[in-house]
């Protein structure tokens, strides 16, 4: 068995960072409502 969290910086920054997120629709709800709710992060920096 192995642990659930592996982490991967290139995977990270590919589905995670502001710029991905922006690009779609989607995305773009994402950090609105991470907005919305607060969040001191909204998004990862590449």
């Amino acid at each position: 068995m192995s642990l659930t969290y592996q982490p991967n910086k290139r995977k990270r920054a590919k589905t995670h960072v502001f710029l991905v997120r922006a690009k779609t629709p989607g995305g773009k709800k994402v950090t609105q409502a991470r907005r919305q709710k607060g969040r001191a992060k909204v998004s990862i920096a590449k």
